[in-house]
């Protein structure tokens, strides 16, 4: 019972903050709710039995992602966005999909209410195998390319966050040289007008 009261909990927390990362305006008030939605998944996976994958939940991404996604946002200097009325599609489309999730999980939640699939002791995975070793077997062994993959894309993502953020210099201001030029070409305009007014 403590489990499920938990659950409940986390869980409403976790979508209050996915909520509140949609409706929020500013990016850094996003980016702070994002957190509050990892934290709250972190909490998750440990009345799952998987601590070892909440650890890593939250030092990795509540941690180390975030702090990358609020520097990329700190480094854009993104002020508050525009609202929008929005795509009249998505409007017809999104309500009738919640509708039908919110019905799929409920479905779900009421056929298997009274099994016991096994949430305090493991999560009802194998546990002979311990959890750490488990993961890094799937992780590095079986799902290694994708690992890799994930890996490169937020390389790409970070450079392309700095190739945007650095400001257009040759733009703004003309070269040294011709900075120069049009100097001397001043000081030679002075002189001429104070030798013909002499």
């Amino acid at each position: 019972m403590l489990h499920l009261t938990l659950f409940l909990i986390f869980g409403a927390v976790c979508i209050a903050g996915a909520v509140n990362l949609l409706v929020q305006r500013h990016p850094i008030n996003s980016a702070l709710s994002l957190i509050v939605v990892m934290g709250s998944l972190a909490v998750l996976y440990l009345l799952l039995g998987a601590e070892f994958v909440a650890a890593i939940q939250v030092i990795v991404y509540a941690g180390a992602i975030m702090v990358l996604f609020v520097f990329v946002i700190m480094l854009l200097n993104a002020g508050e966005e525009e609202r929008t009325r929005g795509s009249r599609v998505a409007a017809q489309l999104g309500f009738p999909a919640v509708l039908l999730l919110l019905g799929v999980a409920a479905y779900a939640l009421v056929t298997h209410a009274g099994s016991e699939t096994g949430i305090p002791g493991g999560g009802g995975f194998d546990t002979s195998t311990p959890n750490p070793v488990a993961l890094g077997r799937l992780l590095f062994h079986d799902f290694l390319l994708p690992f890799e993959v994930t890996s490169v894309l937020v390389l790409i993502a970070i450079m392309g966050a700095v190739v945007l953020a650095r400001a257009p210099v040759a733009n703004e201001s003309p070269q040294p040289s011709a900075k120069r030029e049009s100097a001397a070409a001043d000081g030679a305009t002075e002189v001429e007008t104070v030798g013909g007014r002499r």
